[in-house]
């Protein structure tokens, strides 16, 4: 079962309003570990990497959202772009029946040996998101259409949270159905309304957070989204677990995020970044656009995220590169140095972190960014849009957002037959979950 976000703190220390009774429980009884996530710690790539036991880089998966070299736009990844063997694919070759839902990019979806619902990708109920096909119009008699994802950025905070309760319900009742209803050796069921809740009702619920504020109800939409998972796994756990190993883990953890900052406008008030029009001659929230640059005078730009991705403007590789290439390394170092110096709004120290790919992967693939860059230990979120006023913003430039993520997640093992050591077992990287899992599959 993957929680998407869960931090430690969560499930192991009961940081969790009250939500998990019967799931501590069973940590309780487990293996439990702390995981550290990937570069970059994200849903896509972070949970390829756990069931394919590679680096992003290896894929050539660097997030939801690719670029290709030489060209301003972008790509949304899919399974098509996964060229590595997961852990379902190996498994189903060996002969073991699998049932899949929710893991992130499967859509759109890939025959297996058993059945699969694709993840919250999946542009909408009208494509199709089943394997075997049929299995759509299966789905959606007991539950009505699937929903997928839901709009979580948003002002409006009631309808977020029946969304996002909605769509829990939904899943709760498909993945119930399929465990009760086929054979099954191997289940992997990925919870994205984890994720959304606390990206959307964080600051209701973490006191620590630098904008808490108590709400009579959106301070307990997420310890509500814990309780209805609680129930709905004591209830499958008793009917149908009960004598499985079960693995509970996330992909990343979660924590307050302080603000957002402006990437672009900086880049342009070094110089690195040239813009045809002045920034206040630009409406606040602008997305950066190819025909706004003046690329003969441009040397870098970035992309915003839960980190940063700089792109040099390279000569021979970028449409109207300018950097010479016997200059990019000079530049990048430079480059590098300057991101590192950026403080916070009132002068304070940040935690920058700023990587090249080769740096952090034993092989790079597919359309990496020339620099990574976290904002102070990742509390700050990097912002693409210009025209704002300052460069520091207190809330996401995509829409309220009360939370970044995080590099520690969870990863507990259940085994019945205690053949797993139970208790605290430190630290596991995320890259070694799949050789664990292949242990506990396979002997």
């Amino acid at each position: 079962m993957g929680l998407d976000s869960l931090p430690p703190k969560v499930l192991y220390q009961g940081f969790d309003g009250g939500g998990f009774s019967f799931l501590k429980n069973i940590v309780e009884e487990s293996a439990r570990y702390v995981l550290r996530s990937c570069h970059p710690p994200i849903t896509i790539p972070a949970w390829l990497v756990m069931f394919s036991g590679v680096s992003p880089g290896e894929l050539g998966i660097y997030g939801f959202r690719h670029r290709k070299p030489g060209f301003f736009d972008y790509y949304i990844v899919n399974s098509s772009y996964v060229k590595v063997p997961t852990l379902w694919e190996e498994a189903s070759r060996r002969g073991l029946r699998i049932g899949l839902y929710g893991v992130p990019p499967t859509y759109p979806p890939k025959p297996v040996n058993g059945v699969l619902v694709t993840d919250f990708t999946t542009p909408g109920p009208d494509k199709p998101y089943t394997f075997p096909p049929w299995l759509r119009r299966e789905l959606e008699r007991i539950s009505g259409f699937t929903i997928f994802d839901i709009v979580y950025r948003s002002e409006d905070k009631e309808r977020v949270a029946r969304d996002l309760f909605r769509m829990l319900e939904n899943h709760l009742v498909q993945v119930e159905y399929l465990a009760k209803r086929r054979r099954w050796d191997l289940f992997i069921y990925v919870e994205i309304a984890v994720d959304r809740a606390h990206h959307a009702f964080w600051r209701y619920f973490d006191k620590e957070h630098p904008r808490y504020e108590y709400h009579p109800v959106y301070s307990n939409v997420i310890p509500e989204v814990y309780r209805r998972l609680d129930r709905w796994f004591e209830r499958l756990f008793k009917e149908v677990l009960k004598n499985s190993i079960v693995v509970v883990a996330s992909d990343h953890g979660v924590k307050a995020m302080k603000g957002a900052f402006t990437i672009n406008q900086w880049l342009a008030e070094q110089g690195y970044l040239k813009l045809r029009a002045e920034k206040d001659k630009v409406k606040p929230g602008t997305e950066l656009r190819e025909d706004m640059v003046d690329w003969s005078s441009t040397i870098a730009w970035g992309w915003g995220g839960y980190y940063s991705r700089i792109f040099i403007n390279l000569k021979g590789r970028e449409k109207h590169g300018v950097v010479e290439p016997k200059y990019y390394e000079d530049t990048v170092e430079q480059l590098r140095r300057d991101i590192m110096k950026i403080r916070g709004p009132c002068g304070e120290q940040w935690r920058n972190a700023v990587y090249r790919p080769d740096e952090l992967y034993p092989v790079v693939r597919g359309d990496a960014p020339d620099l990574m860059v976290y904002l102070d230990d990742l509390s700050w979120r990097p912002a693409g849009t210009i025209g704002w006023p300052s460069n520091y913003l207190s809330e996401n430039d995509r829409g309220p957002d009360d939370a970044v993520h995080d590099w520690y997640g969870v990863f507990a093992v259940y085994d019945p037959e205690g053949t797993v050591e139970k208790g605290d077992r430190g630290l596991i990287e995320i890259s070694y979950v799949r050789k664990l899992l292949e242990e506990l599959l396979y002997g």
